[in-house]
C-alpha cells in the first residue's frame, strides 16, 4: 500500500468515525452546532470583507473639515492656503494606503531590476546624499544619468513639498475643463519649437478635448521629452525603410543612445506611426489608456506608481527622470497664466500616506 492510499484510507475511518458520533448525538445539538458553525463562517466573511474595504485606495473630496490633522499634520493648512488664493480650485484626497516608508523603499534602489525607477542628471547641481549609496556613480540610460537615492526620492515624492503655489500642479488633474485653454497659452510655451504655430496648437487643444484630456499637459509632456528643438524621434527617424515618428518618446528605454532610440523607433514602426500627427493623435491615445484611465492622472502619478487600479504597484512608470514631474509642472503653470485661466475650475489630487 502506497503513501497516498495509506492517507486516504485514514480519512476515510475519520469520516466514519465523525458520523458515527453525529448520528449518535441528539438532534437538537447537533442544529446548535450547525448554528455555531454559520455564525463563525459569516462572521468570518464580515471581517474578510472589512480588511478588504479598508485597504482599498479611495478619494474623497477635501471641503474644509475632513481631513484628520493628527494624521496628517499641516496638510489642511496647505491646502486651505492654496484655495483661499484660488477660490475656484478643489481638492482631491487620495487615500494611497500605502506606508510612507515602505512606499520609498520601493521606489529606491534594488538589486532585482536592470534600471532603476529613479534618475538624476550627473550634475554637480544636486546635493551628494541625492546620489544613490549602491550605484555610486555608475552612469545609465544614455549615460548622463545616475541612479536616484532614498534621500532624493523623499524630498521629491513628500506632498508637503509639492503643496504650494511653485509646484501644486504635479498634483493637476488632467483631465478637459472647458474653457480653460487657449492657441495663445499653448503658443506661449511652443513659439520657437518643433510644435510652434496655430495649427499644431489648435490640434493639441482638439486631441485634448476627444481625449479628456488636458492639452496643456500634452503640449508640456512633448516639450519635456523632446526639448524645444525637438529630437530625431518628432523630425522623423527611418526605421525598416519607413520614417517614423514618436514625439512622446514611448518606450524610449536602454542603457545607450542607440538602445533608447531603437526601441522608441520600433514601437512607432509597430503602431504605423509614419507622420508627425498619427503618432501626436496615436501618443495622446496611448497617455489615456495606459495612465489615465488606470488612475494615474497627474503628473505625480504617472510618475510614481501608487495607484493599484491595475493590480499592482511601482511597475508602471512613465519616465525615469525624477525631476520630470516638477519640470512639467513648472511647464503647465506658465501656460495657463500666460492665457489668464489659472484660477479656472482646476481639481488637485493630493496623495496622503500612512
Amino acid at each position: 500500500m502506497n503513501v497516498f492510499e495509506k492517507i486516504k484510507n485514514v480519512i476515510n475511518n475519520l469520516i466514519k468515525r465523525i458520523s458515527c458520533i453525529v448520528k449518535s448525538m441528539p438532534t437538537k445539538i447537533i442544529l446548535a452546532i450547525i448554528i455555531i458553525i454559520l455564525i463563525v463562517l459569516i462572521s468570518i466573511l464580515i471581517i474578510r470583507t472589512i480588511i478588504i474595504e479598508e485597504s482599498k485606495q479611495k478619494y474623497e473630496i477635501y471641503d474644509g473639515t475632513n481631513l484628520d490633522e493628527e494624521k496628517y499634520p499641516y496638510y489642511k493648512e496647505l491646502i486651505d492656503n492654496l484655495q483661499e488664493s484660488h477660490p475656484n480650485w478643489t481638492f482631491t484626497l487620495f487615500y494611497t494606503k500605502l506606508e510612507w516608508n515602505d512606499v520609498i523603499e520601493n521606489e529606491g534602489h534594488s538589486d532585482l531590476r536592470a534600471n532603476p525607477l529613479n534618475l538624476i542628471p550627473d550634475s554637480s547641481s544636486y546635493p551628494q546624499d541625492w546620489q544613490c549609496e549602491v550605484c555610486g556613480d555608475k552612469r545609465y540610460d544614455n549615460g548622463t544619468w545616475i541612479c536616484a537615492s532614498n534621500k532624493a526620492i523623499m524630498d521629491q515624492m513628500d506632498p508637503q513639498n509639492i503643496l504650494n503655489e511653485d509646484n501644486i500642479f504635479q498634483f493637476l488633474e488632467l483631465k478637459y475643463t472647458e474653457g480653460a485653454y487657449t492657441i495663445e497659452g499653448i503658443k506661449s510655451l511652443t513659439d520657437g519649437s518643433f510644435l510652434e504655430g496655430d495649427s499644431i496648437a489648435e490640434a493639441l487643444i482638439q486631441a485634448g478635448e476627444k481625449a479628456n484630456i488636458d492639452p496643456y499637459f500634452l503640449t508640456s509632456r512633448l516639450i519635456q521629452e523632446q526639448g524645444r528643438s525637438g529630437t530625431v524621434m518628432s523630425r522623423g527617424y527611418e526605421y525598416n525603410e519607413v520614417t517614423v515618428y514618436n514625439p512622446f518618446n514611448i518606450n524610449a528605454t536602454g542603457n545607450s543612445s542607440n538602445e533608447i532610440l531603437k526601441n522608441a523607433a520600433q514601437y512607432a514602426y509597430e503602431q504605423g506611426w509614419d507622420s508627425l500627427e498619427k503618432a501626436l493623435l496615436g501618443g495622446v491615445d496611448f497617455v489615456r489608456r495606459g495612465y489615465i484611465d488606470v488612475g494615474q492622472n497627474t503628473l505625480y502619478l504617472q510618475k510614481f506608481d501608487i495607484v493599484n487600479q491595475d493590480g499592482s504597484l511601482y511597475t508602471h512608470q512613465y519616465m525615469q527622470n525624477l525631476l520630470a514631474p516638477e519640470s512639467e509642472a513648472n511647464n503647465m503653470r506658465s501656460i495657463y497664466e500666460a492665457s489668464s485661466t489659472v484660477d479656472a475650475n482646476l481639481n488637485f489630487i493630493v496623495p496622503l500616506f500612512l
